[in-house]
């Protein structure tokens, strides 16, 4: 039985070789902390961060100096200095309800001390009213400090139309900061063109990089205030974290084979093209979903949305989702992922919150092959139930 791997919006747990060497040549040849000492192993490291900063900016559309990427261990790390180094009590947050928990919990823990949030409500296709998010920003006469939105949900696999809110948001003077884990490395972007402020990144997804890695991008002229601090390397007399970016959100010894690993990623992505990647990704969700929407006893929730990710959530009549996760993996060797997606509001959009759902997510490494014998799963699982219900019945 080979193994099928179909769970990419968790992790891509299968990577280009390039990555994997990369981070063995970082631990053999290098191994030194990016940004401490002068010696030529430190200097090594410190010009492996800077390309992965430049790399990054460029995969980003992002302009102008490189230092203003940060690294942090993750998207969710990335997303919390962003929003409590942002928002003060007695500011305003607005948010969708295709947020992950990610945005969701800061923003309860935000709420309880005293920032005031609203949630812009969602739709099973995916979309947004924009007409409601003018009126949750505007906050009759108190308009919002920021608004935080993922580019893709992580269920659905729709993508926001982040031009067309930002510049609502904008218009009321609002901060926009979007969540990137599942659109980094699958969507092309550009952050000037799309209007994002602050954009908040996972190295383990669509990067193609090893866990552990992701940052954050802060527009020029936004300054973010330091929620956790520490040594940054450089001027270490003064109490107060450093004025200037990276250092200032960068406290403490950065992940330095991870960030050799996550250059590795972005530079494969960069020499076979975002839109080449995303189309070939577009093609094999839309054959997945094509196959499991004829399967009886399967309703599709993720709409085409051949713009979004590569991402096809299911439920299914007969067997519960974590059953079926389980009978795909240890039967089929299909690796898939059962549950809310760390995503509840999402699901109860999709009035599924109570049992979840079974999410398939491509990636770079799927094949067409593996698409069909995933849905040829499903089907013979199904059946399979079925047939068991029916004996049962008697």
């Amino acid at each position: 039985m080979d193994d099928i791997y179909l769970d990419y919006a968790a992790t891509s747990a299968i990577r280009p070789d390039e990555v994997v060497e990369a981070v063995v040549r970082y631990l053999r040849d290098v191994g030194a902390t990016p940004g401490r000492a002068g010696h030529r192993r430190a200097l090594e490291a410190g010009r492996i961060a800077l390309r992965c900063r430049v790399a990054l900016a460029e995969l980003f559309g992002a302009e102008g100096d490189p230092g203003r990427i940060a690294f942090f261990p993750n998207a969710t790390w990335a997303l919390n200095a962003a929003l409590f180094g942002l928002l003060r009590p007695g500011d305003r947050l607005v948010r969708t309800a295709y947020d992950h928990n990610a945005v969701r919990r800061p923003a309860a823990l935000l709420a309880a001390r005293g920032v005031e949030q609203a949630v812009v409500s969602g739709r099973v296709d995916g979309s947004i009213d924009l007409d409601e998010l003018d009126r949750a920003l505007a906050g009759e006469g108190k308009p919002a400090r920021v608004l935080a939105l993922p580019h893709a949900s992580n269920v659905l696999g729709t993508v926001l139309p982040v031009r067309e809110m930002a510049e609502r948001a904008h218009a009321h003077g609002t901060i926009v900061v979007v969540d990137a884990a599942q659109s980094a490395g699958h969507v092309a972007m550009d952050v000037g063109a799309m209007g994002i402020d602050v954009l908040a990144f996972t190295g383990h997804k669509g990067l193609l990089g090893p866990q552990g890695t992701g940052g954050l991008y802060v527009r020029p002229g936004l300054e973010i205030d330091p929620v956790t601090a520490g040594g940054t390397g450089g001027d270490s007399m003064p109490l107060g974290m450093p004025e200037a970016m990276p250092d200032r959100l960068e406290p403490g010894t950065l992940n330095g084979p991870g960030i050799a690993g996550l250059l590795a990623g972005v530079e494969w992505l960069r020499a076979r093209g975002m839109d080449a990647v995303h189309a070939r990704e577009s093609a094999l969700k839309l054959r997945l979903r094509e196959r499991l929407g004829a399967i009886p006893g399967v309703r599709v929730l993720s709409p085409a949305a051949p713009e979004g990710v590569g991402i096809v959530t299911v439920a299914t009549e007969g067997i519960k989702p974590e059953r079926l996760a389980w009978r795909l993996d240890h039967e089929h060797g299909v690796m898939t992922r059962a549950g809310l997606h760390c995503a509840p509001e999402a699901h109860q959009l999709l009035c599924v919150a109570e049992t979840g759902a079974v999410r398939f997510s491509v990636g770079w490494a799927t094949t067409a092959a593996e698409v069909d014998a995933a849905a040829a799963a499903v089907a013979s699982i199904l059946e399979d139930a079925r047939e068991t219900s029916a004996a049962a019945r008697g």
